[in-house]
């Protein structure tokens, strides 16, 4: 499931800021991800207290809901960031891009100092803006704010490496950075669900059952195959209602309503991601034609798979 987890359409930002400051978030971006590089910041969620964060740690904030970035949560709100991103004052004014300073680095004035003499803060920040239907159910399972703190992961060497990038104007770096933001997230998200207190998804624990576990495998790597019950649960080496119980028991529902629906979210990312027929993507998630694959997909997303693909695209 974590290989879902692919960057598109991904933003990068390095942020310098001066005392005082507050920017509230607004860009109703799926996934932000942000990495303290130096200062000792507060976010604040749209719901539920204020956190203060230490350099070093990595915040994970789930969207569409507002949030807030600040020195101190009494700070009343300087910046806005818009979708686009824009930024804006409280009051709705465009900023000039003058606060741009150099390669994707932005600092909430017109000087600074970068060696944090003047107690600025510098947070490395990524924005998933465009999740595909796989990464969603990574969402699904995130609480609205996670915070891992650095001496709860394994993670500074990647977040030095990826903040170094951040400052290369090389060809092929977008792509560069998206794998690098891949790995940061993946880590990030194995930290938290291997806590004791992490409210982990069902198929997480699933995957560590030796036989659910080899189920799921077999489903995710090859959905286009002609799976049944019967043929999952002689891979797997037990019978057809061992492999139904125990499955139903771990994920939470029979296995091939989850193959259905794993199914569904592949051909969603496929229509996204590629120009590829319907009757292609039909056979590539194991339905024998585009009127079934059609069929199936209206009934899980309420729409076609031609009106899913337009819309997708059209949002920005």
């Amino acid at each position: 499931m974590l290989d879902g987890a692919r960057a598109r359409n991904t933003f990068v930002l390095r942020t310098i800021l001066n005392p005082p400051w507050s920017v509230r978030v607004r860009d109703r971006v799926p996934l932000n991800l942000v990495a303290v590089l130096r200062g000792m910041p507060w976010v604040v969620p749209s719901a539920g207290d204020a956190v203060r964060l230490d350099a070093g740690d990595i915040a994970m904030v789930r969207g569409p809901d507002a949030f807030t970035f600040a020195d101190d949560p009494r700070t009343p709100t300087q910046v806005v960031v818009q979708a686009g991103p824009r930024r804006t004052t409280a009051a709705g004014t465009e900023l000039p891009e003058a606060a741009d300073m150099g390669v994707r680095t932005w600092v909430n004035g017109e000087r600074a100092h970068d060696d944090g003499a003047d107690g600025s803060s510098v947070l490395l920040i990524g924005k998933y803006s465009g999740p595909g239907e796989i990464a969603t159910r990574l969402l699904r399972a995130l609480p609205p704010l996670l915070v891992i703190p650095t001496a709860a992961h394994s993670e500074s060497a990647l977040v030095s490496l990826l903040a170094k990038e951040t400052l290369r104007k090389e060809p092929g770096q977008d792509l560069v950075l998206e794998r690098l933001l891949d790995l940061l997230l993946v880590g990030t998200l194995r930290e938290w669900l291997t806590r004791p207190d992490a409210d982990a998804p069902a198929w997480y624990p699933a995957n560590g059952d030796p036989v659910v576990g080899s189920v799921l495998r077999l489903i995710h790597g090859d959905p286009g195959h002609p799976w049944t019950v019967a043929a999952l649960a002689r891979q797997a080496g037990v019978s057809r209602a061992t492999l139904a119980r125990r499955f139903t028991d771990l994920v939470g529902m029979p296995p091939m309503a989850y193959l259905t629906g794993w199914r569904i979210d592949v051909a969603a990312d496929l229509l996204v991601e590629s120009d590829a027929t319907i009757d292609t993507v039909a056979r590539q998630v194991g339905y024998g034609s585009g009127f079934a694959l059609s069929a199936a997909f209206k009934r899980a997303r309420g729409m076609s798979p031609q009106r899913y693909r337009a819309h997708a695209r059209d949002r920005p």
